[in-house]
């Protein structure tokens, strides 16, 4: 690709940077389109794009990989640095805002569904015109690249820079379906944690009490566990919230046996000066402290 002065000099759209980031990073189109929530035959179109607007080449087509050239290395760097500047221009604004809008918030899958959105009606009038946007995942929510506004995490956020706040605590306990009652503790078999989650407080107080006894099966999802345990496959360590009233299951031990975890939420300070941001965090430190005695 021949470099052009005329077409160097057209503007740039911080889109098409964006895709490149997207790109960049990935390494593969399907990949950026993933994390951008596109078709992968947009990313390349905008890259495309791009690199006519630039007049230069700045990735190698490969038929696995969409790896940078140098080119592309020498403008990775300035197009990081204008995100930064468009993700800081985009908290601003937040902050900047009023009342009504959408707050973007990022929580446990299983805390989500069970524990937090059946309060949420109790807790509406105290965010009128507010547009709650929910996402339950596992995974911890980039706040500094915008992806949420709010984020409930069970440790502390170890990232710097952000703001956080403790919620409460969530207590854990073991169950299992009414089959186990009874049984002898010999005869115990485990539902427990996928290997991406085996360091988790709660999964390592479970291989402790194990011992020797075995795991009949893993999984990374808290909801599949209790399916689990519910139906009578084997013990699990769930919250209290999910299981203490839960006719299909027993606790096997004393309630206070297995760890607590904290609940955090974790906000970018620049957010947080948003009105409904806040209207919004005070509103979950309330459903928290509120239910304490269902999550302890």
């Amino acid at each position: 690709m021949q470099n052009s002065t005329e077409q160097s000099g057209l503007p740039l759209d911080w889109d098409d940077v964006r895709y490149f980031l997207a790109l960049a990073r990935q390494r593969s189109l399907s990949g950026a389109a993933r994390v951008l929530h596109v078709e992968h035959s947009t990313v390349a179109r905008r890259v495309q794009g791009l690199e006519t607007r630039l007049g230069v080449r700045l990735f190698d087509r490969l038929p696995r990989s969409w790896p940078l050239t140098a080119e592309g290395e020498a403008l990775l760097a300035h197009a990081g640095r204008m995100e930064e500047e468009a993700l800081a221009f985009g908290r601003a604004a937040l902050g900047a805002s009023t009342l009504e809008g959408t707050v973007r918030l990022s929580v446990p899958p299983v805390f989500g569904s069970h524990f937090l959105v059946p309060r949420l009606a109790a807790l509406r009038p105290h965010w009128q015109g507010i547009v709650l946007d929910l996402t339950g995942e596992a995974r911890a929510a980039e706040l500094h690249r915008g992806e949420a506004d709010l984020a409930v995490r069970l440790s502390r956020p170890q990232q710097p820079g952000l703001a956080a706040r403790k919620l409460g605590e969530m207590g854990y306990g073991l169950y299992g379906g009414h089959g186990w009652v009874g049984l002898p503790q010999d005869a115990w078999v485990f539902l427990g944690y996928g290997e991406s989650l085996r360091e988790v407080p709660q999964q390592r107080w479970l291989e402790r009490l194990a011992g020797e006894r075995p795991f009949v099966m893993h999984a990374n999802d808290l909801a599949t566990l209790h399916q689990g345990c519910r139906g009578g496959l084997g013990l699990a360590v769930l919250p209290h919230f999910l299981a203490r009233d839960d006719p299909a299951l027993f606790g096997m031990m004393p309630p206070d046996a297995a760890p607590r975890r904290d609940i955090w939420l974790a906000v970018h300070p620049d957010v947080r000066r948003s009105p409904r941001v806040r209207a919004v965090a005070e509103a979950l430190a309330k459903a928290v402290q509120e239910a304490s005695g269902s999550l302890i």
